[in-house]
């Protein structure tokens, strides 16, 4: 990307935060620093990918310098400001516009599982349900061992314990960069490993419990 893109994204994610603050929650678009960090453990092997609120293509392109292919990949961005350009810059990946809270009734794979999900949402602004739908939503579509990335700039995972722990899912720091805008810290979110009985032996399954997300109404973020 040249210096002039690099400027002209920074400008629109600056008057998008201005104009959606709790959607956009930055000022600027995310460092290679961080992108780096979100996608050092995903490859060409994780394919497909999805990634939610792309917006300027920041872990896009890391995910690309990682061997992943760009037909491989559905970037979910609710802001109309992003889309156009998402399109532009990855015109063989697939764009969805909508809300990263209904990707259950999305459909958006058929017969295929996804390697991995990152997400440059911002649930710390959000609602203890939104973030559940999200969550559950993703994990409808990952497939075993797949995991979910996200960044935050709080000091503790951005997804609350009620809610990970009612989904069966597990939190673990991947690491932190002080270069970007502000700080910020990485979450390697997957599924627990429960012992079940079977006729021979104990063996260890991947389990995801189905939960009621308005139930979670009441919880509150971290």
């Amino acid at each position: 990307m040249t210096a002039s893109n690099s400027c002209s994204d920074f400008v629109q994610f600056f008057r998008s935060w201005v104009s959606h603050p709790m959607r956009v929650a930055a000022i600027a678009p995310s460092s290679d620093s961080l992108a780096r960090l979100m996608t050092q453990d995903i490859d060409a092997l994780h394919g497909p990918v999805i990634e939610l609120g792309p917006g300027t293509g920041v872990f896009t392109r890391a995910l690309l310098a990682r061997g992943v292919r760009e037909c491989d990949l559905t970037l979910v961005e609710f802001g109309s400001e992003f889309v156009e350009a998402l399109r532009s810059r990855f015109p063989t990946a697939r764009v969805v516009q909508m809300d990263a809270a209904h990707l259950v009734q999305a459909e958006l794979f058929a017969d295929r599982e996804v390697g991995a999900v990152v997400s440059g949402l911002p649930l710390l602004s959000m609602s203890p349900r939104k973030v559940a739908g999200i969550m559950s939503g993703a994990f409808t579509y990952l497939r075993p061992g797949g995991a979910f990335y996200q960044f935050t700039y709080g000091p503790r995972c951005p997804v609350p314990r009620p809610i990970l722990d009612r989904l069966g899912l597990k939190a673990v720091h991947v690491g932190g960069t002080v270069r970007n805008l502000p700080p910020a810290a990485v979450y390697r979110i997957s599924r627990r490993k429960s012992l079940v009985l079977s006729p021979d032996r104990l063996k260890y399954r991947n389990t995801q419990p189905v939960i009621d997300v308005s139930a979670l109404a009441g919880d509150r973020g971290g």
